[in-house]
């Protein structure tokens, strides 16, 4: 288990500091990541990647010449937030444009795709690649479903040799996803994680078995077999992958790669199987590398990447780079960077707000200090129930979310801010502390029915209900999920629909908000026949029927809370 620690809470934040202490040579610390610590030309492309914490070298290690220019780092297997990804590739951007790398999980997704938007919108040209290298979470004819696991590495290689030898950003792109479609992985584990501060690992796995086709956010595998000698599992680990030989292929770039706590003998020992295996397929394997790249905490277990090669692509994975994790070629020449880093972040300013709507923006505040007091009840339950089909943080990132939502609404209202600046700024708190996949998703839920609201106008029924619609359209715009997905949304559709039904009738906000979380806490209820469509879960549907989403509980939960308090006041 994970036992070096002070306060659990600060342990991605305390290790991303130390890393940056001892490899001060190729980073520099900033608010939410790190930055190359050496010159960098003007107008090169900046490739930016990250993802949660829990997987060092993955993804701060990658940073240095010849790789990666940026990392931005979230929590323990959360996603950095929308303002850390954005605010990392600012201070990365050299004027060449930015390509941002991550690994195909719901929460980076939305958090990584709505900070290209922002980027965008400010004049920088940015493009995002989500790596989907493993082969056991989706089919070949689905493969942009699959969720990057030890393909990271490799994609980002490719990207940064590219970025590195001058070639624009239209070029870098098409050659990192080019990298991506020929890059391939397969996983298995031998025991689970365990989170900082959490008394048993976030899934187990049976004495001499080994789970197949794990997540690196500690999902469990998708089905389990009896654990089998070096041979043969460098047979069951190449098989996986030659199956997707793109024809006339006959050279490879091959990553063995630990998990955690597997031994580099144990890997020397695999590696002498797979790379027979690789020889009998007629394959010459190029410049492999063995040992801890993209890891899952204390984890132990491996998985085998490949990259089927050709002449482009052999050039860049074989070409120099010099990081904390990967040297490779010649020396590079660098100089220290030299300019100023300003990560700091400016004091919230509100605009003038009627006397009305500051007492409105304290009652949120008061509905907000309520939630947070309930989902600090409910963090033990929501992660169990999360822990069946994902990584069971559900409810340590509604708790964080929460507590955070609640610290920026009193300093809002202290500020004397309105009614919707106090929701707005709550929302931001929540996906900045929370991270992950939940966290954008109330982010965007609280900031979008911000929108519906005033700082001088009094707060009436048909704003309240006008913002539910919007949090609603908000969520499944950027979020991409759908009623019958097993997610959030399966909750919040009949929650919104409630709410507007009810208060047509002529039914009071308390009345109305009431059979709103009724109805959520219905269908929230009904998730448990579903299948998961979506995120972590889909690809361990099986294990997931029979058990409720853990993200349509805690909505339902808060709007239970929520009513409450309104009906209180």
């Amino acid at each position: 288990m994970t036992t070096i620690f002070d306060a659990p809470e600060e342990f991605a934040t305390t290790a991303l500091a130390g890393f940056a202490a001892i490899y001060s040579r190729y980073v520099r610390l900033v608010k939410g990541g790190v930055v190359r610590a050496t010159k960098v030309p003007k107008g090169k492309v900046s490739v930016v990647i990250g993802g949660g914490s829990g997987h060092y070298p993955a993804f701060a290690g990658y940073v240095g010449p010849g790789l990666a220019d940026a990392a931005v780092a979230g929590d323990v297997f959360a996603s950095p937030s929308t303002a850390a990804v954005a605010r990392v590739c600012r201070l990365a951007d050299q004027g060449g444009g930015i390509l941002l790398g991550f690994g195909n999980y719901a929460g980076d997704v939305l958090n990584f795709g709505v900070a290209a938007e922002r980027l965008h919108a400010e004049g920088i040209d940015v493009r995002i690649v989500p790596v989907t290298d493993d082969v056991a979470s989706a089919p070949a004819e689905t493969a942009a479903k699959r969720r990057g696991i030890a393909g990271d590495l490799v994609v980002f290689k490719i990207a940064g040799a590219a970025a590195e030898a001058g070639m624009d950003l239209d070029e870098v792109e098409r050659l990192t996803r080019y990298a991506n479609d020929r890059t391939v992985s397969f996983g298995v584990a031998f025991k689970g994680c365990t989170l900082p501060g959490a008394a048993d690992p976030l899934f187990s796995v049976p004495k001499g078995q080994m789970a197949l086709g794990l997540g690196i956010h500690g999902e469990p595998g998708i089905s389990e077999e009896d654990i089998v000698s070096a041979t043969d599992l460098a047979t069951l680990l190449t098989d996986k992958l030659l199956a997707e030989r793109p024809a006339g292929t006959n050279r490879v770039g091959a990553v063995l790669n630990g998990l955690g706590a597997t031994k580099y003998e144990e890997l020397f020992v695999l590696w002498t199987e797979v790379a027979a295996r690789l020889k009998d397929a007629g394959l010459d394997v190029v410049f492999p590398e063995a040992g801890e790249f993209v890891t899952s905490l204390d984890m132990q277990g491996c998985s085998l990447t490949l990259l089927w090669l050709d002449d482009e692509l052999e050039q860049l994975w074989t070409a120099a780079c010099d990081t904390p994790v990967l040297r490779r070629g010649a020396t590079f020449t660098t100089e220290p960077a030299t300019d100023a880093l300003d990560d700091t972040e400016g004091k919230l300013t509100f605009a003038a707000a009627s006397d009305a709507s500051k007492v409105e923006g304290k009652c949120i505040a008061g509905i907000v200090e309520k939630i947070a007091q309930t989902l600090k009840g409910a963090e033990e339950e929501l992660g169990r129930i999360d822990a069946i089909a994902g990584d069971g943080d559900h409810g340590q990132g509604m708790r964080r979310g929460s507590a955070a939502a609640l610290d920026a609404a009193n300093t809002a209202v202290a500020a004397g801010a309105g009614a919707a600046s106090v929701l707005a700024v709550a929302g931001d708190a929540w996906a900045d502390r929370a991270g992950g996949t939940s966290g954008a998703i109330w982010g965007l839920l609280l900031r979008s029915w911000s929108n519906a609201l005033s700082d001088t106008d009094a707060i009436e029924t048909d704003a309240v209900v006008k913002g539910a619609r919007l949090a609603l359209e908000g969520v499944t715009r950027l979020g991409r999920a759908r009623l019958g997905d097993k997610t959030l949304v399966d909750a919040l559709v009949p929650f919104v629909e409630a709410l507007e039904k009810n208060t047509a009738s002529g039914k009071s906000l308390v009345d109305s908000w009431a059979a709103a979380a009724a109805a959520a806490q219905s269908a929230a209820d009904a998730t448990a026949s579903l299948t998961p469509k979506l995120g972590r879960a889909r690809p361990l549907a099986e294990k997931s029927i029979g058990h409720p989403d853990a993200g349509a509980i805690s909505l339902a939960l808060v709007a239970k809370v929520a009513g409450e308090t309104i009906a209180a006041n």
